[in-house]
């Protein structure tokens, strides 16, 4: 290794992650094999038969498989919240400590590296970043439940309605519930899982760009694991990688197939059940398949800028026709709560709203992070030029407000509707079909409940494309522009992990898969962390 090289990049032409490979132009990793393919076989393989052998015995033993899910999900966040929430706040803390630290300067991509995109146009990536499924799901539902437990009723869960004191003082008080209602929602859509988000994007981004290594979850661990990253120690990282993305995408995916399954059932007197789900599945997977064929740039770019448009002017509607002074002023009101209630909804310890920590929060850290993979490894690709600060202040400011915003029109509005109107009919409605519900109280429902529908539909193509897209770059040791075949097998395989785990056992199988792949993912980003620093204070300094 020459005197002048950075001591992280590996020496030679020969790819240290597998022999096969050789690193080609710009880092690249090039393996042309059979039929064309360009895997990495210990990923590839590794992961892709427990995938298949998983669908294969989730279909075979459906009645077998619900209570296994069930019991496996009640225990780890019945035993783990603590430890979700600790994580949690590990991430937040490292991202404001590096913010204000002198490591902030690093710029990522070297100290000459100049952005790729403009303000402008990285803003609103990190927004689009931001908008999703999960949204659409829990816009409505979320605020909704905790703002009728805080006020002494019961929250659902899991489609189940229990108990849920989270923090006392709003009983009896209709404002105060929704302020702390609407905290306790924030909490779970901005700085924390933005924070998870950011620490791997920055890892993803700092070894890429600044030290030459495969934009793969592997290279993040150099510092720690020197040239073992490149053998088996590397390939059990990657290989978590693949579980926790796959499985968080296939969670999303089956509450978009049950809401999109709920809207139809709404306008079309469709039947919603597991069938319709299922074919919704089909049906959407093979749009996706079509996106993925068509490529990156005609495919999912288009989908993405069409879906933000309709999800753009869905919110302006609400705004418009609901209670707009309301959601003027419950903005900021709603940030103001959430800083207040912050210190107390993100202690780990003596909690005594088991039901919210264990039921909402540690599910939530879960998923959030295991598609952490996912979303971190988009805002990596766009963050070329940023300095470190720049990058974390954008990442975990510009996608939270968006969610926050998004939360305070569609659950503000639903609030609005039941303590203003007696409106019940979307606060007794089942979790899938009350976003369309609070529409249905709006001028022109059947239009706005139509769109709503398009865009679960368009999320789930985005998502269930770009999904496949990261999921090969890791099995394939980085190459971002890997075979078409490669990522319609991914694509293929996340429906039908989405339809095993909605034949075995539905949301709550969705859920216990999202946190089981999330809680060993989790480890990996802790030792991220140290990773992260390590890199960076082996960096130049930005002036």
């Amino acid at each position: 290794m020459s005197a002048n090289k950075d001591p992280m990049i590996p020496d030679g032409d020969v790819n240290p992650i597998d022999t096969d490979y050789q690193i080609g132009q710009d880092n690249i990793l090039v393996k042309v094999g059979p039929f064309g393919l360009d895997i990495h076989n210990r990923v590839f393989l590794i992961s892709a038969l427990v995938v298949i052998l998983f669908v294969l015995l989730t279909i075979s033993f459906q009645q077998q498989a619900e209570p296994v899910f069930s019991s496996l999900r009640a225990w780890l966040t019945a035993n783990l919240d603590w430890y979700f929430i600790s994580a949690a706040n590990v991430f937040v803390l490292l991202c404001l400590g590096l913010i204000i630290s002198p490591l902030g300067k690093v710029r990522l991509g070297g100290t000459e590296a100049t952005p790729d995109f403009s303000y402008l146009g990285w803003f609103s990536m990190l927004f689009a970043a931001g908008m999703g499924i999960g949204l659409m799901f829990y816009g409505v539902s979320e605020p909704l439940s905790h703002f009728g437990s805080a006020l002494g009723g019961t929250s659902v869960t899991y489609g189940v309605r229990t108990d849920w004191a989270p923090l006392a003082g709003a009983a009896g008080d209709a404002a105060a519930a929704e302020r702390l209602a609407m905290a306790a929602t924030i909490y779970h859509w901005a700085l924390h899982p933005w924070a998870i988000y950011a620490i791997l994007a920055l890892g993803l981004a700092l070894f890429s760009f600044n030290k030459g290594l495969p934009l793969t979850i592997r290279s993040v661990f150099y510092p720690l694991l020197g040239e073992r990253v490149w053998g088996w120690p590397g390939h059990i990282i990657d290989i978590l990688a693949v579980f926790a993305t796959l499985f968080g995408l296939a969670t999303s995916l089956g509450l978009g197939a049950s809401q999109a399954a709920a809207g139809l059932h709404y306008l079309f007197a469709l039947p919603e059940s597991l069938t319709t789900q299922i074919l919704l599945v089909i049906g959407i997977t093979l749009i996706a398949l079509v996106s993925v064929v068509a490529g990156l740039e005609a495919g999912v770019k288009r989908l993405s800028e069409i879906n933000m448009l309709l999800a753009a002017l869905l919110l302006l509607f609400v705004i418009i026709v609901g209670p707009t002074l309301a959601i003027a002023t419950g903005f900021a009101a709603n940030l103001a709560a959430y800083l207040q209630h912050l210190p107390a909804l993100a202690n780990p310890l003596g909690r005594e709203d088991a039901n919210f920590a264990q039921g909402w929060t540690a599910f939530y850290w879960a998923w959030w992070i295991s598609w952490s993979p996912f979303v971190g490894m988009f805002i990596a690709r766009v963050s070329r030029g940023r300095t470190v600060r720049e990058f974390l202040i954008s990442v975990l400011l510009i996608p939270s407000l968006a969610c926050v915003l998004w939360m305070t029109v569609f659950g503000g509005t639903a609030i609005s509707q039941l303590v203003q109107q007696g409106y019940e009919a979307a606060a007794n409605a089942a979790l899938p079909l009350q976003l369309f519900s609070m529409l249905d109280a709006l001028p022109w429902a059947q239009l706005t409940s139509f769109i709503a529908i398009i865009l679960v539909v368009v999320f789930f193509v985005t998502s269930s494309d770009s999904g496949s897209l990261v999921i090969d770059t890791i099995a394939a040791g980085g190459k971002v522009n890997a075979p078409t075949p490669q990522r319609v097998f991914w694509c293929l395989f996340e429906g039908l992990v989405a339809i095993a785990l909605i034949l075995g056992g539905g949301l709550v199988a969705l859920q216990a898969m999202a946190v089981s792949t999330g809680f060993p993912f989790s480890l990996v980003l802790l030792a991220a962390c140290l990773a992260v620093v390590k890199g960076l204070m082996s960096e130049p300094r930005a002036v």
